[in-house]
């Protein structure tokens, strides 16, 4: 009698942890939706997540977090924010993953949509920067602004990598679609460091600019800890450039990541950036600050 209890025991275990290890996890209150690019006929996925009070407070309108590389990032960001909005020391905000285009592997739609230029050394199509930046302002935001109560005057851009580069293509080229800028450890070497040739375009014409950029990389993004690279110093010298726009409206923010390199920089990046930008002001004085009046007490920043 005691082995066959020992038995049924063990067994009804084992069925139980078989029901559990096949429970797929979702993260909650997150959906997919497909969204089309009418000007090339690519569907990307949206990766949409809504914060805990959306359903409670129906009269408010949120901020949207839109980030590239959907796969990747939208499972950290939604991690990474869930505890601070939870607790009300960051500002609750829909989040939105732009994945890649079906049909494409993941490399091939990140090399034609985060590039802004056509560059012949590359076997996967480049330069469809551009493009991609118009079908996020016309049908991305259409998508999100119809079928959720956001907040049109307050988007964050989260980019890693050439995504960080995509995002300081929009800034050079139309600053005005994000309020907020957290670009991760950003490919600015990308074809002969083109950006650095718009970026002194740009700073000809004095354009007035409302936002708030972030620029975080790994200190160990160089050539001498193998990145290729130095993504540390071209980094440092957007920076050094932007301080220079003539904007009253302008914030700007460096972060050097202690031991970070390409592969690691990014989680610290994402929620250090939305901390900034959407961080609640306290007595620790952990709100947003322009250049003139931020401190150098974060270990984090250089």
């Amino acid at each position: 009698m005691k082995a066959l209890f020992t038995f049924l025991l063990f067994t009804s275990f084992a069925v139980f942890a078989d029901a559990v290890i096949s429970t797929p996890f979702n993260i909650p209150r997150s959906t997919v939706v497909d969204i089309n690019d009418p000007a090339t006929n690519l569907i990307y996925p949206l990766f949409i997540k809504t914060p805990a009070s959306y359903n409670k407070q129906v009269e408010k309108q949120y901020p949207v977090i839109y980030l590239t590389d959907a796969y990747y990032e939208f499972q950290i960001v939604s991690g990474a924010t869930r505890y601070p909005m939870n607790i009300a020391v960051m500002e609750e905000a829909i989040i939105v993953g732009i994945s890649y285009a079906k049909g494409s592997k993941g490399s091939s739609s990140r090399n034609r949509d985060y590039t802004p230029t056509f560059n012949k050394k590359w076997k996967d199509k480049t330069g469809e920067a551009k493009q991609h930046a118009k079908f996020i302002e016309k049908s991305v935001f259409d998508y999100i602004d119809t079928k959720y109560r956001t907040d049109p005057t307050n988007r964050t851009f989260i980019g890693n990598s050439l995504g960080g580069l995509f995002g300081t293509y929009i800034l050079l080229n139309k600053p005005s679609m994000f309020k907020n800028y957290i670009l991760g450890s950003p490919s600015y070497w990308w074809d002969n460091e083109y950006i650095f040739t718009q970026e002194l375009e740009f700073a000809k014409q004095n354009v007035a600019i409302n936002a708030n950029v972030f620029i975080a990389i790994g200190e160990l993004e160089t050539i001498e800890f193998g990145a290729g690279y130095n993504m540390v110093g071209d980094a440092k010298e957007f920076y050094k450039r932007m301080l220079n726009w003539q904007s009253d409206n302008l914030n700007v923010k460096l972060m050097i990541i202690p031991q970070a390199d390409h592969a690691t920089a990014f989680p610290t990046t994402a929620i250090q950036g939305l901390k900034w930008v959407l961080g609640k002001c306290d007595k620790a004085n952990n709100c947003l600050l322009s250049p003139k009046k931020a401190t150098t007490n974060n270990i984090l920043q250089k």
